[in-house]
């Protein structure tokens, strides 16, 4: 089943030409079924570029789903045209007595700042306790992640000397989890930031369970079967161009930059990239969906009762 997405939403002409399915309106309005509701909680200055990457995802899926978009509400967006805003997104206050299926927390770009100097860390801890009563599985990406690991489990984040900037190797831990059915043992995922969590932080009481990890950059994915929720450290949703624009935005800013760890061919930086995480992707969203569908209420209303 595909996923349905507002008819103008920019990101709908692009999954369009790749081929993901979209469902319109009319054709939702037929479907004798409920679809999944997921929302999106999209914390990245460029808006259009992530939800595109999310949806892409989503849709790929074989079950109907209803993509909500949601932003901070007294934060404002650089890079995205507030009629963006105003067309496609709703405010947290706006969706916070709904439920949803599925919740995503994107990252954000503020990861060196200690988590209580950022401007909307109260909203940001309102939202992440409405997620235990509201949401049925929450889904927490880089800083998300982050942020979501400090609240509940007090898990702390490390500054960096260098950034962790590349696609790296990493290692399936839990072959067996329902969320890495049909994971290789080893596998690439795009990671860019300037902070970490450790292994050693992660107690045996908090119920986190290390699903995914490097070598070189540590923890990428923790699952939390209480809570139920995952948080993914790396970027594995990035497209294929997203560290080469990271690279020539900081190149041509004079920030001191190393090229991107095994992402362009023989490091050669006119060279195009080869995308060596696109499946892996497609199939850690897939089960996670999979998941929530598995195991949410038939009654969206019973969520969080």
């Amino acid at each position: 089943m595909p996923i349905k997405i507002p008819d103008q939403l920019p990101a709908r002409d692009i999954l369009v030409r790749e081929g993901v399915s979209i469902m319109d309106e009319q054709t939702a309005l037929r479907q004798d079924i409920r679809p999944l509701q997921i929302g999106l909680l999209n914390l990245m200055p460029n808006k259009v570029r992530t939800e595109t990457q999310f949806a892409r995802l989503i849709g790929a899926t074989p079950l109907q789903i209803e993509l909500t978009l949601v932003r901070i509400a007294n934060h404002k967006a650089k890079n995205t045209p507030e009629d963006h805003l105003i067309s496609f997104y709703q405010t947290w206050d706006e969706v916070r007595d709904r439920k949803f299926d599925g919740f995503i927390v994107t990252g954000a770009p503020i990861e060196l700042l200690p988590f209580e100097e950022v401007g909307y860390w109260a909203e940001m801890t309102r939202i992440l306790d409405w997620t235990k009563t509201n949401a049925h599985s929450s889904f927490f990406i880089c800083w998300g992640a982050m942020a979501a690991a400090w609240h509940f489990h007090k898990l702390p984040k490390y500054a960096l000397e260098e950034k962790a900037f590349g696609v790296f190797r990493h290692r399936n831990n839990a072959p067996a989890s329902p969320f890495l059915t049909g994971v290789s043992d080893d596998f690439a995922v795009p990671v860019s930031r300037w902070t970490e969590v450790r292994s050693a932080d992660i107690r045996p009481e908090s119920g986190l369970e290390l699903l995914m990890e490097s070598d070189v950059t540590g923890p990428c994915m923790l699952a939390e079967k209480a809570g139920n929720r995952l948080y993914m450290f790396n970027h594995i949703e990035y497209d294929s161009t997203s560290l080469k624009e990271e690279y020539d935005r900081d190149v041509a800013a004079g920030v001191k930059t190393g090229l991107p760890h095994a992402y362009y061919p023989d490091n050669d930086p006119t060279r195009a990239p080869l995308n060596r995480w696109r499946s892996h992707a497609h199939l850690l969203f897939g089960n996670w969906i999979n998941q929530v569908y598995q195991t949410t209420t038939y009654r969206l209303e019973d969520i969080g009762k």
